[in-house]
């Protein structure tokens, strides 16, 4: 009983580092496209230059 307890505890582990690593590479990969796109919209500074899209 307790090395099928262990083997599903196991299996229930590794599935849900799987589905956690899986949702971080689609956040990281929207993070990139949000920064990316920070650089081609960027609003202008005074005195016509390009200014900087974040705020520190």
């Amino acid at each position: 009983m307790v090395p099928l307890l262990l083997v599903l505890l196991l299996a229930l582990i590794l599935f849900g580092a799987g589905f956690a690593l899986k949702a971080l590479w689609w956040i990281a990969v929207i993070v990139l496209v949000v920064w990316l796109l920070g650089f081609i919209i960027r609003p202008a500074a005074t005195g016509g230059r390009r200014g900087r899209w974040y705020r520190w």
